[in-house]
């Protein structure tokens, strides 16, 4: 294929949630990386935490791919950018390897990936090769690289599940079970060794605990890098990689981005409460012509100068008394907002915007009152799944997942809607107008519609091309 470029690529999947995807991914990553290779690694679907582990392990950027939300031609583009620059492509999924659509193996097969499942082969023995030969042969034509058991008792039970495969070729290899240590919440083997216990990605309510939370994250992928070098995987050398080598055909040109914000700068908050940000949301802005500049509404005394702001998504209920104590931070939004700038706030940006909120505690605490009304915590998740927005006739696409409702007698401009493919039309997410505040649940991936971002920062979307 003429412009194709081709690079070792796995995708690596699981029957189902939680079985260790995450880790086995950065894992490779960072097995890979310290041994002097260039490694770039994606994440299927919507997702703001795990890509921190990856862009950690790694040491580069990781971007979202998934053929609803960035679509085949964002992914063709990426993945041909990828194949460029890389040793190997890791592109680990979500879910389980066949739900969702579109699922990883709609994307593994499109693009010819070739899959490693990984299976948490805790509570089971010689089964491990049904669910193997299910995972492989379910779907005709799937790519397929092997497993990968994890969660393994003892050399005794690897040696089990490996006489329970049909194709012995399938066994990449086994990591052991791991304990959580009372201590620390970290993982312990029956040794608790510090290497060992260094090993956990910690989780809570939203998902992984941020990798740049944690002192010794780089420790913890150690760990986990160390254990997978002790698998046949985790051993293959470079030139044992090229049995999944792919090609990627050169994409077209995507249609150039107007510069609907030139001339303009958009303050970006960034720091522990509002950390959720696609490093593609980014790239939007500076190619809109937007001046990026990001500052920490915990830490700052004021906003920087700029004429619109993004508050993204982030965990404002673990921060909120710092939050509401802030009021330099609370004076400067406030003045922003009264002089008409624009403020596109999402999920957790929304939430501090509010009143108020309730803790899941059942404790009350203030926030900026900057938007009527009040959000209150759930102990169950509130909404999850693919969304989609229109703001003056240009479709943003996205998801929502939170664990918080609110009320508010703002205005309601519009509402996100389901995508067709994910099931009957639901009611959609709020999304607010409050003089100029634009705020929702919704998280938009801005390379889906760059001129609704442009109007959510207080652009016309519809300027001719060229225009600022």
């Amino acid at each position: 294929m003429a412009g194709s470029v081709g690079c070792p690529a796995i995708a690596i999947a699981a029957p189902a949630s939680g079985q260790g995807k995450t880790t086995v991914t950065a894992a490779l990553a960072r097995l890979h990386a310290r041994q002097g290779r260039r490694v770039r690694v994606f994440k299927c679907g919507p997702d703001f935490l795990d890509p921190c582990w990856h862009q950690l392990a790694s040491g580069a950027p990781v971007h979202q791919i998934d053929l609803w939300m960035t679509g085949e031609a964002d992914i063709a583009q990426r993945l041909h950018a990828a194949a460029r620059e890389a040793d190997l492509i890791l592109i680990e999924g979500v879910m389980g390897l066949f739900d969702g659509a579109p699922s990883l193996a709609d994307l593994a097969q499109r693009f010819g990936l070739p899959v490693l499942a990984v299976v948490d082969a805790s509570a089971m023995g010689a089964t491990l090769g049904a669910v193997v030969h299910g995972l492989r042969h379910y779907r005709a034509g799937l790519p397929w690289a092997g497993v990968l058991a994890n969660r393994v008792a003892t050399e005794r039970h690897a040696d089990l599940l490996r006489a329970g495969l049909n194709d012995p070729a399938d066994w990449m290899g086994a990591l052991p079970r791991v304990q959580r240590d009372a201590h620390d919440g970290a993982m312990a083997t029956p040794a608790a060794s510090t290497r060992a216990r260094a090993g956990l990605l910690p989780e809570r309510h939203l998902g992984l605990v941020a990798a740049h939370e944690l002192a010794d994250g780089l420790a913890r992928l150690d760990a986990a890098a160390d254990a997978l070098a002790a698998t046949p995987l985790g051993r293959l050398q470079p030139h044992e990689l090229q049995r999944w080598a792919v090609r990627f055909a050169a994409p077209e040109r995507p249609e150039p981005v107007p510069p609907l914000l030139e001339g303009r700068t958009v303050a970006v908050a960034d720091d522990a409460a509002f950390c959720f940000i696609y490093r593609a949301n980014l790239d939007t802005l500076e190619a809109l012509g937007a001046r990026v500049v990001r500052f920490s509404p915990l830490a700052d005394a004021a906003l920087p100068p700029c004429d619109a702001v993004w508050l993204p998504g982030g965990y404002p209920e673990l921060h909120a008394d710092r939050i509401a104590g802030h009021t330099g931070m609370q004076a400067s939004l406030r003045a922003h907002v009264q002089a008409g700038r624009a403020v596109w706030a999402e999920c957790g940006g929304m939430m501090a915007l509010f009143e108020s909120i309730t803790l899941a505690d059942g404790q009350h605490r203030p926030l900026w009152g900057l938007l009527p009304g009040r959000v209150a915590m759930q102990k169950r998740l509130a909404a999850l799944g693919p969304q989609q927005l229109d703001v003056d006739g240009h479709v943003l696409r996205g998801h929502t997942f939170h664990y918080s409702t609110c009320d508010s007698p703002a205005p309601v401009r519009g509402r996100t809607e389901r995508p067709a493919h994910a099931g009957p039309p639901g009611p959609g997410e709020a999304l607010y107008r409050h003089g100029s505040i634009h705020a929702s649940y919704f998280h938009a991936w801005f390379p889906s519609s760059p001129r609704a971002v442009a109007a959510l920062l207080g652009a016309d979307p519809d300027a001719p091309r060229g225009a600022a």
